[in-house]
């Protein structure tokens, strides 16, 4: 099938996070149903599979026993938890670096004091920053370590923990100004199943539309006050009708900022943006023409 005009805004724009919560999908599941995926009808708007630095070894072997790593290898993203140690990555980024069946693609770890021991394994590094001062010293760091000629990009939280209390359309809003005006790419992660902000299972939870939209508006000067209204618009046909204005230009900006996100569900927010026109499932036998 052809692809929709509005295709390069999703283009691996969702990172496979079946394992974390609250999919907590087992591995060798989470590994088969991504390497099935990877030529399924959505391929073009899934990046690689998110796997926790603890589970390097077993992921090796699920690879190395699957004969579509054959033909090319697994991609992953190794993950460390904001508050744990950085050693596991680093020794997973160790263990990883010359595997032929599993190609890392970034590691992903909270901001610390030594985030930066990372930077080692030469792979880009993805770094969660929090609220207030420590994301503030969480972007300057960041935003010095990409002026050193690091890979490195910013991540935000936009899902609820035990841990973590959901950020409004405010504590969004502010991220999104703060990083552009470090000029920083950023990934986000949690809750974003859903096309548009609206209340689901009694929760609320931001809209991947709106995310790209308040991207665009971040990116042409608008401040916190103005993406917190982005953010907090429910009305699909006004989010799709903005998005539609962007040119191919506009497109490859937003996505230069905003480089994916992780999703437990991938299906969730791409099934959502085909029933809108957004993209369109691609059939596989097609996919090689």
């Amino acid at each position: 099938m052809s692809r929709t005009p509005f295709a390069p805004l999703f283009d691996r724009l969702v990172d496979d996070a079946a394992v974390f919560p609250p999919g907590l999908s087992p591995l060798d599941v989470a590994v088969r149903e991504h390497l099935e995926r990877r030529t399924g009808p959505y391929a073009a708007h899934i990046g690689p599979l998110l796997v926790p630095a603890a589970s390097a070894d077993e992921l090796a072997t699920l690879a190395s026993a699957d004969p579509r790593t054959s033909e090319a290898p697994l991609e992953v993203t190794l993950v460390v938890r904001p508050g744990a140690p950085v050693q596991p990555i680093v020794d997973a980024l160790t263990s990883l670096r010359d595997h032929d069946r599993v190609l890392v693609t970034a590691a992903e770890l909270g901001w610390s004091d030594d985030w930066r021991q990372a930077l080692a394994a030469e792979v880009p590094v993805v770094v969660e920053v929090g609220l207030g001062d420590e994301q503030t010293r969480g972007l300057d760091d960041i935003a010095a370590a990409v002026d050193e000629e690091h890979d490195v990009t910013a991540k935000f939280r936009t899902g609820a923990t035990p841990a973590w209390a959901w950020p409004d359309e405010q504590v969004l809003g502010g991220f999104l100004d703060a990083v552009v005006l470090h000029g920083l790419s950023f990934k986000l992660t949690g809750g974003l199943h859903h096309a548009v902000r609206g209340t689901h299972a009694g929760e609320p939870m931001h809209g991947v539309l709106n995310v790209l939209l308040a991207t665009h508006e971040a990116l042409h000067g608008a401040e916190q006050h103005e993406l917190a209204g982005v953010l907090a618009r429910h009305d699909t046909e006004v989010l799709v009708t903005a998005l539609s204005s962007l040119d191919a230009d506009d497109a490859e900006r937003v996505r230069g900022s905003f480089v994916s996100y992780g999703c437990c569900g991938v299906l969730d927010p791409l099934t959502e943006l085909e029933a809108l026109g957004l993209i369109r499932a691609t059939d596989p036998k097609e996919q090689h023409r």
